[in-house]
């Protein structure tokens, strides 16, 4: 499946499962205290977002000053943003997305898998070589603009 299919029934199925587990978790310990814990995670994510994004950026520049490059980091970083979002998403499903987002175990095992399956195959020691299609679509060629 295309990437714009998934966003697409992502977008169209959380809504109903957001909507199908508030209703739930409000019937069953009523609006206020589900109102509270949705306004408390969302909280929490914020600030666990923000402790995260500084540690992961710390870890950033202290692989730059060491002239490592920061692929985990720079991986890293917009997986910690979209579990932000996620947490400030109000819902228990999307706060569940979103904390899986803040759990650095499990962000480093979804950093290494893009990192070796979709982002870069390694071919030696220290050779790296996009995997994707584009090489396979590139015409060479030389041209030379003429005035008329």
């Amino acid at each position: 499946m295309k990437a714009i299919q998934i966003l697409f029934a992502f977008f169209l199925v959380v809504p109903f499962i957001e909507i199908y587990v508030l209703l739930q978790v409000g019937g069953l310990i009523g609006a206020f205290p589900t109102i509270f814990m949705v306004v408390f995670t969302a909280v929490l994510g914020a600030w666990l977002l923000r402790k995260q994004g500084f540690e992961t950026w710390r870890r950033l520049q202290t692989n730059l000053q060491q002239g490592q490059i920061p692929a985990y980091e720079m991986i890293e970083g917009p997986i910690i943003l979209i579990g932000g979002a996620l947490l400030l998403t109000p819902g228990f499903f999307t706060d569940f997305l979103g904390f899986a987002c803040l759990i650095p175990s499990l962000r480093r095992r979804i950093a290494r898998y893009l990192i070796e399956h979709h982002l870069l195959v390694v071919q030696g020691a220290n050779a790296f070589r996009k995997t994707s299609s584009y090489s396979d679509n590139v015409i060479e060629a030389e041209f030379e603009k003429k005035d008329d």
